[in-house]
């Protein structure tokens, strides 16, 4: 069986709010948090697939809190 580790840095200006703003939609195997200016998402699976299909949920969900976030802070 084949097992599928990643991990997703990004960085931000406001990396706790983009990180609260990602954590609901996280998926059993996905774990965000924020350390400095970044991002981090570490996300695993068993189906390549299925990690692609996350890591482009994810993408789209970041787009999003970055854009929500710097809204918010003005």
């Amino acid at each position: 069986m084949i097992h599928i580790q990643g991990v997703l840095t990004t960085g931000h200006q406001n990396p706790s709010c983009v990180a609260a703003s990602l954590r609901p939609d996280n998926l059993q195997n996905m774990e965000t948090q924020y350390r400095g200016d970044r991002v981090v998402t570490t996300l695993e699976g068993t189906s390549l697939r299925s990690v692609i299909a996350s890591v482009d949920d994810y993408l789209m969900n970041l787009g999003i809190a970055e854009e929500v976030c710097r809204c918010a802070s003005r």
